[in-house]
């Protein structure tokens, strides 16, 4: 017989932890900004803490090359559990945000390069704005309280996690370099023989963590970036399918996302976010603000994101592929689309990769996340604020959460 979690569901558990560990990134991301912006004290002591040696690296490098390699994998995670077991387990289900996420990542792309695209040496962060972090939106979405339909956090969910499928597709095929024949053999070895253990029942969770490990470091060798090789661990780790029933506790996948989902939202986001948003305002001034680089990043994500988003949900409805999430009203998505301009923890990582030897453009890129994301977070917040709620929202949340309840998920 089954086992089943004591807190069934991996979807409930992922609502409640990404919208709390997203209250803490916007906490760490203000507190970064505050340290910079305070004088030359608090700019020396957060430079201090995140170039801290720490071994041979520095702490900001250990959290973006190596603490960052457990965020992708509880993403992959994520998005297998998703893909084959959740929201996204039939093409029926599978079309709207597969929809909805290509026109929020095209769109955002398409206006960054109109208006950056001609400028020497800026066409490479095209995919900065193409990102939404779906913890700071939850976290957004959770100041609402119950004014903000479950439907809306499901839906922000999914098409978050194609956006996110669409950012590992990105970081491993635009933003490699160069590329070393022999380390790259040895992670694919490696990431065979995980498959084969997969392949022949081995549910040995260690074995997978140990060649996870392995695999880390053959990746960070081999140029591709060793946040990659979380995806590719998480693709490997086994899973029994549990549909519409409650997670099962013998299933090495739902083990390990319930044991580093907590790590990877209440802690890890958050140190990044510490680590990377600390922008000096006051030396970018208006000039920096006003450079084509942010520009482009901001209205990719405050302009490109929504029309990209809505616009797709839009067409999928009237013309009847997908139906109309349930006790969602119009203005409401159109608020779920201008959340989603929330790039931030993603948009910063890309961002980063696409001028790596130029540290003023990152900075640069930096000030239009920030400034694109927060637009994007009053504009969204401020219209679910004040929308109208469908008129049966509160029989309509009931009947969600018995779902959610009973089997770890709920129909659109």
């Amino acid at each position: 017989m089954t086992r089943a979690f004591a807190h069934p569901s991996a979807l409930r558990a992922f609502l409640t932890g990404e919208a709390a560990g997203g209250l803490l990134l916007i906490g760490a991301a203000a507190l970064a900004l505050l340290l910079v912006n305070s004088g030359i004290a608090g700019a020396d002591l957060y430079h201090a803490i995140i170039h801290m040696p720490l071994g041979s690296m520095s702490a900001v490098h250990i959290i973006n090359d190596g603490l960052m390699a457990l965020f992708f994998m509880a993403v992959g995670l994520e998005i297998k559990r998703e893909w084959l077991d959740g929201r996204l387990s039939g093409w029926n289900r599978r079309l709207l945000p597969a929809i909805a996420a290509t026109g929020g990542m095209a769109v955002p792309a398409a206006v960054y390069m109109a208006l950056a695209g001609g400028e020497p040496g800026l066409a490479r962060g095209w995919a900065i704005p193409a990102a939404t972090d779906i913890a700071f939106a939850l976290g957004v979405l959770a100041l609402l309280g119950k004014r903000a339909p479950t439907s809306l956090k499901l839906l922000l969910t999914t098409i978050a996690i194609v956006d996110d499928i669409g950012a590992v597709v990105i970081i491993a095929f635009f933003y490699t370099e160069t590329l070393h024949g022999g380390a790259l053999a040895c992670a694919a070895a490696i990431f065979a023989v995980m498959m084969i253990l997969n392949r022949n029942k081995v549910t040995a969770l260690p074995v997978y963590l140990a060649l996870s490990l392995a695999l880390w470091v053959a990746v960070l060798m081999s140029g591709v970036h060793a946040t990659i090789a979380g995806v590719l661990a998480a693709m490997a780790i086994p899973i029994r399918l549990t549909p519409g029933t409650p997670d099962a506790a013998d299933s090495p996948l739902h083990r390990l996302e319930h044991a580093l989902h907590p790590w990877s939202a209440y802690l890890i986001v958050p140190l990044f976010g510490f680590a990377n948003a600390g922008v000096d305002l006051r030396e970018a001034g208006l000039d920096g603000l006003s450079a084509p680089l942010p520009i482009a990043i901001a209205a990719g994500l405050l302009i490109g994101k929504q029309i990209g988003i809505f616009g797709s949900i839009w067409l999928c409805v009237r013309s009847g592929l997908a139906p109309m999430p349930r006790g969602a009203t119009w203005a409401q998505i159109y608020g779920l689309s201008l959340l989603c301009g929330i790039g931030f923890t993603m948009s910063l990582f890309i961002g980063a990769l696409a001028f790596p030897a130029a540290p003023e453009l990152i900075e640069q890129a930096k000030l239009g996340i920030l400034a694109g994301s927060f637009l994007s977070a009053l504009a969204g917040y401020m219209l679910l604020r004040l929308a109208p709620q469908h008129p049966n929202h509160a029989e309509i949340e009931a009947a969600l959460d018995r779902e959610i309840e009973a089997d770890g998920d709920a129909s659109a």
